[in-house]
């Protein structure tokens, strides 16, 4: 939460949490013993380390026991500092005023500290950096949930919260050489820490602004960087991977840092907590490479977050957040987790990501019956899953009476948002999603009935509620066959080439290879969803993968809709840098500049979309019903995937990235990095590390 910067200079006495004193030694901090970094056991694992540069960005992660954290520094003409928590979803940030002059911030060592405040264990970090370039004027510093610094990176609501709730400023303790803040939790539970001190550098009150000045004009300043929280730690994996995965330092490292028995981190620095959609999908394509203890751990994370009608959650807000809502809700500092509901995907991915576990994975199977009559906050998980298919199956009847898009799955009422795409302009402004329509669903339906067949919910259901998982499963076929045609984009060939000519021209790129690979044939595509009224939002777009990956298309379809995709950009989704999640080319031109390249999921290009499109390629090449031709064309588009993904193996764990458009070749750009984009990419992302389960075909390496 903000911390007020414009407060009087104060002493180093503690005051609240009785904070020690920071000892000053040849300008540099050193801790009293009550803040020193626990040494470690003899014959301790070492800690976890490992860095990531992407722009201007500085990321570098830390795990050891009960200490995880992710500091990033930020370069450039905007410099910040950062640091991300695992522990309750926490953060604390430095944000400083825009400067005339570049600065570069250079990173040393980082090391863990562990301490007690009046009882209360913290944990936390300590790193040596130095910045050069400029004068630095203190914006604001930012502590409590990560939540908040997110809302504060994006400069939304920020202002707001602040005025509701003026016990989160606080005010800095300043001396010369050091600037610390430090506060609880708002329900009083301990809280955030973040303090920096320079060894060859001052900090001073100038126009009400805290200011840090080098000692010596031109040269750079080296700080001591620390941050700490005390919430409650998560407990990692000490065996995550089986001799299956693939042997990529990076991804094993960042899929280590974001995984603990307690749930499986979306991302960091900005979702360092649950996620329904995030965990599932990921799951799903690490399930080969993964420890069975660590499936098992996710999906009951899952099912022990589902509504009371087996709604699956989206995200979680814990610690500060949730102290924030219940305040703002009922009026009590309660720091109860609360769950959002809002999303409508994940709620059909569960059951086909369980039965591929239970049912498909003969690890998963032996354990299945075990795992659904463990117990979980009370309850059987088997009774939680079911409560999901029933949900389901509920949600299934009334477009398998009557096939019209108005039955049809759709975002929530006043919710723009609903899927993956959970951006305003991520659906195009539809309504209808086509993945939760066209694959979820049946998806979901064709998984009850495999739970059915295998006798795991005999235990947990009533003949009845057999009977009505029963019918909603034997709709899956139908349902899928009426669905995917109200999604239906049909272009002769001459209004798709014009298109791509016209959207080429608007955002200066070449269309020769475009159409030249669009031929003279026809186009046909689903559109990515249907508008209030039932209309196609013709946005090309890469959630075919997913059909790909849990259906099984007529081979003719296969043909046809892996050809549209895998055609060069700005006539299907391929780039030099990896494949782009949407092209609006064949829209109105009034939907273009919303899919831009700068959009959150407009033409970029998101990680985890081409592990979905790979894995969906090999499981429909695995088939024994395929046409020849139909087989090369196949084969030619898994080879034309990989080699955009391994060009761009630089940014393997980042969440996605952006590309610009150099003397007739597409280059990439990090998602954020340099402030030009809606918003800022993780570093590390969950499902972004599941290319440890998907090697390149034969033939094709990344190296």
């Amino acid at each position: 939460m903000r911390l007020n910067t414009m407060g009087r200079a104060v002493g180093m006495a503690g005051r609240g949490y009785r904070w020690r004193a920071l000892a000053l030694a040849m300008g540099l901090a050193v801790l009293p013993a009550a803040w020193a970094g626990q040494a470690p056991e003899q014959g301790a694992k070492a800690p976890l380390q490992f860095r990531i540069t992407e722009g201007g960005i500085e990321n570098a992660f830390f795990q050891s026991g009960d200490v995880a954290a992710h500091l990033l520094l930020n370069s450039g003409d905007k410099p910040r500092i950062l640091v991300a928590f695992p522990a309750g979803d926490s953060g604390a940030g430095i944000w400083f005023e825009p400067t005339v002059t570049r600065v570069r911030w250079t990173l040393g060592p980082v090391t863990g500290q562990t301490y007690t405040v009046d009882g209360h264990p913290w944990h936390g970090i300590a790193a040596q950096a130095s910045v050069t370039g400029d004068t630095l004027v203190i914006k604001d510093a930012v502590l409590g949930s990560i939540r908040v610094l997110r809302d504060y990176q994006l400069g939304q609501g920020y202002a707001e919260q602040v005025a509701a709730t003026p016990k989160i400023v606080a005010q800095p303790e300043l001396t010369e050489r050091s600037v610390r803040w430090q506060r609880p939790r708002l329900d009083g539970a301990p809280g955030y820490a973040m303090a920096l001190t320079a060894k060859d550098g001052r900090f001073v009150r100038e126009d009400g602004h805290i200011v840090l000045h080098p000692d010596h004009a031109g040269e750079a300043v080296h700080l001591r960087i620390e941050a700490s929280t005390g919430e409650t730690p998560l407990t990692p994996f000490t065996h995550l991977l089986n001799d299956n995965a693939q042997n990529d330092k990076r991804s094993r490292d960042a899929l280590q840092f974001l995984s603990y028995r307690e749930k499986f981190l979306a991302g960091s620095w900005r979702f360092d907590t649950y996620f329904g959609r995030d965990t599932l999908m990921s799951l799903r394509l690490l399930m080969p490479v993964l420890q069975p203890a660590a499936v098992d751990a996710g999906i009951g994370s899952v099912l022990a977050r589902l509504s009371s009608d087996g709604q699956v959650a989206h995200e979680e807000g814990i610690g500060e957040f949730a102290v924030l809502q219940h305040l703002k809700e009922q009026g009590k500092p309660s720091a109860d987790p609360i769950y959002d509901y809002v999303m409508v995907d994940d709620d059909y991915m569960l059951p086909p990501v369980a039965a591929a576990w239970l049912l498909d994975d003969p690890r998963g199977r032996e354990g299945a019956r075990a795992f659904l009559s463990g117990k979980l906050n009370g309850q059987r998980q088997g009774d939680a899953l079911v409560r999901n298919l029933l949900f389901v199956a509920g949600s299934s009847e009334a477009f398998a009476r009557k096939p019209v898009y108005a039955n049809l799955i759709s975002l929530k009422p006043n919710a723009p948002v609903g899927q993956w795409r959970d951006s305003n302009e991520g659906i195009g402004r539809g309504r209808y999603p086509y993945d939760v329509n066209a694959v979820w669903m049946p998806a979901a339906l064709r998984a009850i009935g495999q739970f059915l067949d295998a006798g795991l919910l005999t235990d947990y259901t009533t003949p009845a509620q057999r009977e009505r998982l029963r019918a909603a499963a034997n709709s899956a076929g139908e349902w899928e066959q009426h669905a995917s045609a109200l999604f239906s984009v049909q272009l002769n060939n001459e209004q798709a080439a014009q298109q791509v000519r016209d959207y080429a021209t608007q955002i200066g790129v070449s269309d020769a290879s475009a159409l030249k690979a669009l031929g003279d044939s026809a186009l046909e595509f689903p559109a990515i969803s249907l508008d209030a009224q039932g209309h196609p939002i013709p946005v090309l777009h890469s959630d075919e993968g997913f059909r790909l990956l849990f259906g099984r298309p007529d081979a003719a379809v296969l043909d046809r809709r892996v050809s549209s995709l895998m055609r060069p950009f700005p006539a299907g989704l391929m780039t030099d840098v990896g494949m782009v999640v949407a092209n609006p080319a064949y829209a109105g031109k009034d939907v273009w500049p919303r899919f831009g390249n700068s959009a959150y999921h407009g033409t970029v290009v998101w990680a985890w979309q081409q592990a979905i499109m790979a894995a969906g390629l090999k499981r429909q090449l695995a088939r024994d019903d395929l046409a020849a031709t139909t087989r090369t064309h196949v084969e030619a588009a898994q080879t034309e995937l990989w080699k955009g993904i391994c060009a761009a193996g630089s940014m393997r764990t980042s969440e996605l990235w952006s590309w610009s458009y150099v003397n007739g070749h597409y280059r990439i750009e990090p998602f954020g990095a340099e402030g030009a984009h809606e918003d800022e990419s993780n570093a590390a992302q969950l499902w972004s590390t599941v290319f440890l389960a998907l090697p390149p075909p034969a033939g094709q390496s990344c190296r």
